[in-house]
Formats: C-alpha cells, sequence, structure tokens
C-alpha cells in the first residue's frame, strides 16, 4: 500500500482493529438475514509525510451513499459550535453580501443556514442526497457530488467567480484522494480568500485514547505536521490554528495561498513544536498505542459482564460510527446491551452493523429504565445526560467507557 499524499510504501502498522462493517452501515430488519460485509480496519502510519491513515479497503461511494444516516442537526450542541463559528469567521473576514461562501460536506444546512440568514451567498457541496435535501429545503443551493479539482472547477464556473470563504468540517479526514481534494480547495479560492478546515487532532487521539475514533469513512488522522506538508505542497499555507474541545479535541486550521500576505501566526508555531515535542514526526510515538486499545476494550467488557452476573439491565445513547468501533471491537452482542436509543430517525428502528443492537427512539430508556445508559458518543456526553437526567428517579447512573470507563453517579 502506497500512502495517500506521498505515494511512498506503508509497513507500518499503528492500529489493528480486526475485521469491522462500516460503522454507518445501519441495518433494516430484512438486512439481518443477509451477510454482512466485513472489512479490514487497520492503521498505518507514512514515515516520509507523517500521514496516519486506513489500509484500502473501502470506496468512499459505497460508505457516503444516498441513505447515509449522519445529520448533523441531530446535535444541538454541534448546532451551537456552528453558529458561533458562523458569527465568527463573518466579522473576521467582513463577510456581506458581496462575499461567497462555499461549504464542502454540507450535510443537511447545519452550517449554512446560518450565512443565509445573514443574506451572505453560499453554495452547499454534498454527495449524500438525504442530507442534501434537507439543506436544499433551508434555501442553500447544493452541488449532489463529491468535493475535488474537478468539481470544483464547475463550482467557480456556475457561479462566475472563486470563494472568500472555503470552509470544511470534519471532511479533510474522510477524503480517499487528500491530494485532489486539497487541489479542489486551491482552486475554488479567491486570490485574497481563506480555507477553514476542522478535523480531530491526531495528538488527542493519542493523547486520550480515542480509538473508537477509527473507523472505515476515515481515510486519515490529522496532525498539523502532516496537513502542513499537504499544504506546501499544492500551493498553500496555514496562517492560523484553533485548538477546540469538540470531538474530543480537534483544530481548526486557516489557510490561504501560499503567496497571500498573511502571517503566518504564533499558534501554528507552537502547535507545530508541540507535535514535534510529542514526537508525531518518528515511530516511537505510535508503538504502544495497540496495547492502549486492548486494554480498555478488556476493561470495558469486564464491567458489561459483572453488571450482567449482578442482573443489571444496561441501555446505550447514540448510535454513533465510533460507538460501533467499540462495540464492534469489543464483540459486544445484545446479551450485553440491550438496545441503543438515537434521537435521529434516520436510525430509529434500524440495527447496529455489526452487534445487531436494535436502534429505538429516546422514549425507550424510560419505558424500559436501565440500570446503567453507556453514552457511546462521549464527546456529547454532557447534552445526553442534561437530555435524560430523569434516569436518576429509579436510580439510573450513565457511564462512557473512553477514555476508561467512568461512571456518573
Amino acid at each position: 500500500m502506497k500512502c495517500r499524499h506521498c505515494q511512498s510504501s506503508l509497513s507500518h502498522i499503528f492500529l489493528d482493529l480486526g475485521g469491522a462493517p462500516p460503522s454507518n452501515y445501519y441495518l433494516s430488519s430484512e438486512q439481518l438475514h443477509s451477510a454482512e460485509t466485513y472489512l479490514p480496519l487497520r492503521l498505518y502510519v507514512c514515515h516520509v509525510c507523517w500521514l496516519v491513515q486506513t489500509a484500502d479497503y473501502a470506496q468512499a461511494s459505497d460508505l457516503f451513499s444516498s441513505d447515509y444516516a449522519y445529520y448533523s442537526s441531530t446535535s444541538k450542541t454541534w448546532l451551537k459550535h456552528a453558529k458561533q463559528y458562523a458569527d465568527s469567521i463573518t466579522g473576521r473576514l467582513g463577510l456581506n453580501g458581496n462575499s461567497l461562501v462555499v461549504e464542502i460536506a454540507s450535510n443537511d444546512g447545519y452550517l449554512l443556514k446560518n450565512f443565509v440568514a445573514a443574506k451572505i451567498p453560499c453554495i452547499g457541496v454534498e454527495p449524500t442526497q438525504g442530507t442534501a435535501h434537507q439543506a436544499e429545503l433551508l434555501g442553500i443551493p447544493v452541488i449532489n457530488e463529491f468535493f475535488g479539482a474537478e468539481t470544483a472547477k464547475k463550482l467557480i464556473s456556475n457561479q462566475g467567480r472563486r470563494a472568500d470563504l472555503v470552509c470544511a468540517n470534519n471532511v479533510y479526514a474522510h477524503v480517499p484522494d487528500i491530494n485532489d481534494f486539497t487541489i479542489g480547495l486551491k482552486t475554488c479560492l479567491a486570490e485574497s480568500g481563506t480555507i477553514t478546515l476542522e478535523f480531530p487532532h491526531l495528538l488527542q487521539l493519542l493523547l486520550n485514547n480515542q480509538f473508537d475514533t477509527v473507523y472505515h469513512e476515515h481515510f486519515s488522522y490529522l496532525s498539523l505536521i502532516a496537513v502542513n506538508t499537504i499544504f506546501k505542497k499544492f500551493g498553500l499555507k496555514i496562517y492560523d490554528v484553533e485548538e477546540l474541545s469538540t470531538h474530543g479535541g480537534s483544530i481548526r486550521v486557516y489557510g490561504c495561498h501560499e503567496d497571500d500576505s498573511k502571517e503566518v501566526s504564533k499558534s501554528v508555531l507552537d502547535l507545530i513544536e508541540r507535535e514535534l515535542g510529542y514526537g508525531l514526526n518518528s515511530l516511537s510515538a505510535y508503538r504502544d498505542f495497540q496495547l492502549k486499545a486492548n486494554r480498555i476494550k478488556n476493561d470495558f467488557l469486564y464491567f458489561l459482564i459483572e453488571q450482567r452476573k449482578m442482573g443489571k439491565k444496561i441501555a446505550a445513547y447514540g448510535a454513533a460510527a465510533k460507538g460501533n468501533t467499540l462495540i464492534n471491537y469489543a464483540g459486544i452482542k445484545r446479551d450485553l446491551i440491550d438496545f441503543v436509543c438515537d434521537a435521529a430517525m434516520s436510525k430509529q428502528g434500524k440495527f447496529m452493523p455489526g452487534s445487531h443492537i436494535p436502534i429505538l427512539q429516546p422514549d425507550a430508556i424510560f419505558q424500559n429504565k436501565p440500570n446503567f445508559v453507556l453514552i457511546l458518543p462521549w464527546n456529547i456526553s454532557t447534552e445526553v445526560m442534561e437530555q435524560l437526567q430523569d434516569i436518576r428517579a429509579w436510580g439510573g447512573k450513565f457511564f462512557i467507557a473512553l477514555p476508561e470507563i467512568k461512571v456518573f453517579e
């Protein structure tokens, strides 16, 4: 296998989670009687450009199909984050009715609706039909296809101009051809425009044992070192960076054309220095992560078995992709977790891939009164506990499995 960016041969395995079905392949009751596709879930680290990446087994067109079940607007926390970003970037760049904003992977319009409300022209690029349709209902024009260099050319041809802001939240890690995607970013960016990318930070994955953020839809696991290298290759530069709390620790990079006069901030230099200090440009930083993932998996399994022995009922909340990684790596089935609840109607009535645990409406928690509720999307655990706080009336408790087992009394 070759590195997605620099084409160097890959031989250094960072993490091997065995075989698993794609994390967003939620099953109907009819599909339970058919064979599931299991693909190796394995990460490599490139010893040349330090891009961490999955082994090539899954195609993006298969993973992000028309019935893709993730809708960004399901999370109030994420909607608030999007609104804060829109307000901030509008002020920072001086966006107005003469500007153009392009969002890559615009999903259901969770972000661009804020620019529509502010009467700032915008357009989304979104390959999944269901989410694109929801965005269009909000008055957001959408190009319904995957983004890359050719789509960028089509976009600027149709618009008759390039974008003052190109934003892409939690998509840079999801693209199999990161080079073509980056060329597309540069192609549709105005001469003095800005690119912002948000993605989970590889350093936080390592520091907090976040192995459940590994799934087939995530083709890359990104450090600032690696992204800076990719940007430079294609005539872009990172001029600023912010560290975010979203998704267990993310970063937002601000990019521009390499000949733009924007100065590189101290925050960029400082974060690269921290990454170098942790050793993200050496293989030693990656060697022990498999042992940490195995320990978390074993502790999680032991906890569930012990509670079952005591006759406890266990449910989960949030049929998130990260939850499927954890559950399938641990080999969990319905004998240990009765059901999962999720607010997304697109998932309700279906079953988790691999484990076949049923996905129910949130009310099922109050009907069945489990002793424990496992919060699978631990990154929004505060929001979930606020929504479901009434479980304490029957002595119900919340818990998370990463970065270690933690029961919230």
